[in-house]
């Protein structure tokens, strides 16, 4: 993982055609013929297309080194092949009594990694100071997992020296960082039982500052450990998927599809998918952050993250407005505005050019947002329903500001609100919350359609998503039958009404239908669009059984009725 430069550049192309290809001496097998890996002055090393890649494509797919759930996750996961529980439940390993498995398989599978990590669970289970610390943070189980790989293949092994070719950005760290790598190192020492730095040696360390570059290429290289659904469950480390660089506008993304018909000894599989075509030349980028946050909270994560200043091609436009940070026109002439800011607070519509006369009211809403958003997300688990208190009184306080549905701090907010709901529908439903959450989920979808690319996994999801409310049967249905209502509900932003009945279904139908062409661009055309698209599949089926079955029931009871001369024929 490495800086980012601009994409289009005039300099950037000539850096290109300057690079020279890296011979990969056995290492990096999964890479296909299509890539290959190249270095530049100021570019450094990086991904570039030989071939025209379209998109939906699979550039490649590669399991991680290493991965691990984080500690919620682990009674809901497999720890070997990571996939949700099945029916049956997991089984627990009798010895730590801290990890889980699908079945013997997988744990047989898992334990020369185990081994080690079992008795370490063990130790650090005796010496916690309490039962909510008895289980260590995801990134020490993950570095121990790397290190007792290096001990089990060998310092020269092609495992070990993929590992040790990723970058570490030790030599720049800035003093903020120091603490806290120097805190995981210690944690790491404990984990392991070391007791003395001679016992470093057989994981390939000479010193404690091997360790804490270690740590640090840990740090700039982990990726999350997604569900098929996009939930994060742990985190991973895959030297390969590493050698993508990063951009705010990425061409590919990474994801975890699982495959329906796949092995679980071959999962947890990362696919990179190509989300935007690319040109033979093109580096290869993807994306370390979330692009739909502006560009000051990107640059913020990028740089305490991974030490970089981004320089892609949607940090350096110039454009009018972003949509992530953007309101509508005050004469609602259907044109928006730059939010103002505490530097400039003047600011026009770019259609019509009225001047906001609420600027102070607006940063007000935007900074009392911000403030909520962190608040409703610290509440989340501990105290979901004060949390989902906090989103319903806020939403419409940034809405009435004038916030646009993509804007920062709203769309998130949309998509807190909207977990929420969602947890609520699972414990107990009625048709008012199930209402509010196609409504929220609507919402959500028209705010991501304005800063996500079509097929973006995020976005592919979330139309998934709006689909399946717009399935569930409804608690007390209101009997609609008109299909204006349709047409508004499209329209969420004029609109707070949904549809019911029949609408709803067939509404529910074209969503899906519309999430399963998403879901294969975003997962992978080769994989079906992973589990995401065959669960979609699946309702798309359903649906089509149960509109056609009331179909049915309709003309049968029209011509039931023609035959008893109850209605002209």
């Amino acid at each position: 993982m490495e800086i980012a430069r601009p994409q289009g550049n005039p300099a950037v192309n000539a850096e290109v055609e300057n690079s020279k290809p890296v011979s990969l001496s056995g290492l990096h097998k999964d890479l296909p013929s299509t890539l290959e890996v190249r270095q530049g002055k100021d570019t450094g090393r990086g991904l570039y297309a030989r071939d025209r890649l379209v998109v939906g494509s699979i550039l490649f797919a590669t399991r991680p080194h290493v991965s691990v759930l984080s500690t919620p996750q682990l009674e809901s996961y497999c720890s070997y092949c990571c996939s949700a529980a099945p029916s049956q439940g997991l089984k627990r390993c009798t010895r730590c009594r801290k990890i889980w498995y699908c079945n013997a398989t997988c744990q047989n599978a898992d334990w020369a990694e185990h081994k080690h990590e079992c008795s370490a669970l063990q130790r650090w289970q005796a010496n916690a100071p309490s039962p909510d610390l008895s289980i260590p943070s995801d990134a020490i189980r993950c570095l121990g997992r790397i290190l007792w790989g290096i001990q089990r293949t060998g310092l020269d092994s092609i495992w070990t020296r993929e590992f040790s070719g990723m970058q570490s950005h030790r030599s720049s760290l800035p003093p903020s960082a120091f603490e806290s790598h120097t805190h995981l190192a210690h944690s790491v020492v404990r984990y392991l039982g070391i007791s003395s730095p001679a016992e470093l040696a057989p994981f390939g360390l000479a010193s404690a500052g091997d360790l804490v570059d270690l740590i640090s290429r840990f740090t700039t290289n982990t990726f999350t450990l997604t569900s098929p659904s996009l939930t994060p469950v742990g985190i991973c480390i895959s030297p390969t998927m590493a050698l993508v660089n990063h951009s705010c506008e990425p061409n590919v993304v990474m994801v975890f599809p699982h495959t329906p018909n796949a092995l679980s000894s071959q999962e947890p599989l990362m696919h990179l998918i190509v989300i935007r075509e690319i040109s033979p030349g093109d580096q290869v980028f993807v994306s370390y952050v979330d692009t739909s946050v502006p560009r000051d909270l990107r640059q913020k994560e990028l740089k305490e993250t991974y030490n970089f200043v981004c320089h892609c091609s949607l940090c350096i436009r110039q454009t009018e407005v972003d949509p992530r940070t953007a309101m509508s026109c005050p004469k609602s002439c259907g044109g928006i505005c730059p939010l103002p800011t505490e530097e400039n607070d003047v600011t026009q519509c770019v259609k019509c050019k009225a001047v906001v006369t609420s600027a102070g009211a607006v940063l007000d809403a935007v900074r009392v947002g911000n403030e909520g958003l962190q608040k409703a997300i610290s509440l989340q688990v501990k105290d979901p329903a004060k949390a989902k208190q906090l989103t319903s009184n806020l939403i419409p306080i940034i809405t009435s500001a004038g916030l646009t549905p993509s804007a920062h701090p709203l769309l998130a907010m949309t998509r807190l609100h909207l977990e929420l709901l969602l947890s609520a529908i699972a414990t107990s439903i009625s048709q008012d919350v199930l209402d509010e959450a196609i409504r929220t989920s609507a919402k959500y979808n028209e705010g991501l359609s304005n800063v996500l690319p079509y097929g973006h996994p995020v976005r592919a999801i979330a139309v998934a998503e709006l689909g399946k409310l717009l399935a569930v049967d409804e608690p007390s249905p209101r009997h609609i039958s008109s299909l204006d209502e349709s047409t508004q509900f499209t329209q969420p932003a004029q609109s707070q009404s949904t549809p019911s009945g029949p609408t709803r279904l067939k509404l529910a139908l074209e969503t899906l239908i519309r999430a399963r062409e998403e879901l294969n661009i975003a997962f992978g055309k080769g994989t079906g669009g992973g589990l995401a698209g065959k669960e979609v599949r699946e309702g798309i089926v359903r649906l089509e059984s149960e509109i056609g079955q009331w179909t049915r029931g309709i003309r049968n009871a029209i011509e039931d009725a023609r035959a008893a001369g109850k209605i002209a024929k």
